[in-house]
């Protein structure tokens, strides 16, 4: 094997010194045009590569080609776009690996669809795949089915807990149901009604939430009969008429516990009948929306999660099973959990 181009060689190739090479490498000022051609016709001749382009060209060589899938379920608000803002970053990240990212996302909550696009993403030639779906028996043996034939897959957001995954990335979601059982407890009189609002119960993350907000909440004294559970399928106009619903006939609400998304429309509703500051509202996850509500007192609290993290991590962890076959050690749930209200956002 030759001896690998230097800059010394392009230096005396292009007759200047190695200092105006540096330069013209790293598209510094100074260097004359024609100077600046010149040196680039010499890079170009001898075939010198910087550090980087070598560490890259190595790295190549050493990983063959992989290409990851992701699964995104039909959510827009806070989640989509952080989310995204992840997957974007492991694209950068691992693209010097040989990896490419293949994105797809189900128009409906129809579990049917999320099979389809699971059998698409196969056809693109994906070998591995970060999945949130909503947990469904037909999803879960799709899921299971997969890992069978070799492709690993990784929850995250939401999981598909009795598939053959290979671990969640996403929030302790019973915990976070929890912590938001113990802010509404201590800040509503003893006999007060609470109203829960659930996205879908067929997404596991949802589900936990409203699992473990009851189980405290019961905990604290509040019995089942005064703990109204309403899905709204994160539909702003069900979600304001659900609220409005139960406002009128429920005396004594002194709470509502959204474990999903539309918090406008519960809001809104709220502030239509007179009892914003009144009825206390919790929520989850920190969108601009909700930052403006946290402010004007629509919201009192959120509890925040990591959407970004849910984005990036799977892929990287799908890349070290599959190129280095490092297994991941454990579910990644252990993320912090941050109480917002108006006075901590920043």
């Amino acid at each position: 094997m030759g001896k690998r181009p230097t800059i010394q060689m392009v230096a005396e190739r292009a007759g200047v010194s190695r200092g105006t090479v540096d330069r013209v490498l790293n598209n510094r000022s100074y260097v004359k045009e024609e100077i600046r051609v010149r040196v680039l016709d010499a890079i170009a001749e001898v075939g010198y590569m910087s550090p980087r382009e070598v560490h890259r060209q190595t790295l190549q060589e050493d990983f063959p080609p992989l290409r990851l899938g992701v699964l995104l379920p039909n959510w827009t608000d806070y989640f989509r776009p952080e989310v995204l803002r992840g997957i974007a970053a492991a694209q950068d990240e691992l693209r010097e690996f040989n990896v490419e990212i293949i994105l797809d996302e189900c128009r409906t909550d129809v579990p049917g669809e999320a099979g389809e696009r699971l059998d698409a993403l196969i056809a693109k030639g994906v070998r591995g795949i970060a999945l949130c779906a909503i947990n469904d028996l037909s999803i879960e043996s799709k899921a299971s089915a997969l890992v069978d034939q070799g492709i690993p897959i990784i929850t995250f957001n939401s999981d598909l807990p009795n598939s053959k995954r290979v671990c969640f990335v996403g929030q302790n979601y019973n915990k976070s149901g929890r912590i938001a059982a113990e802010l509404v407890s201590k800040c509503i009189p003893p006999q007060g009604r609470v109203l829960a609002m659930c996205g879908n119960l067929e997404f596991d993350g949802h589900r936990r939430r409203l699992t473990g907000f009851c189980e405290r909440m019961h905990e604290k004294g509040f019995p089942s009969d005064r703990i109204e559970i309403i899905e709204t399928y994160n539909d702003y106009h069900v979600t304001y008429r659900k609220v409005t619903e139960s406002l009128s006939h429920t005396p004594g609400l002194a709470a509502i516990y959204m474990a999903n998304q539309s918090v406008e429309g519960c809001t809104a509703a709220v502030a239509a009948a007179g009892k914003t500051g009144e009825v206390r509202v919790v929520v989850h996850d920190l969108s601009e929306n909700t930052r403006a509500l946290l402010e004007s007192g629509g919201v009192d609290f959120a509890i925040s999660q990591n959407f970004f993290r849910q984005g990036y991590l799977p892929l990287k962890l799908l890349r070290e099973l599959l190129h280095l076959g490092k297994q991941p050690e454990t579910d990644q749930t252990n993320t912090s959990i941050s109480i917002i209200c108006s006075q901590n956002m920043d």
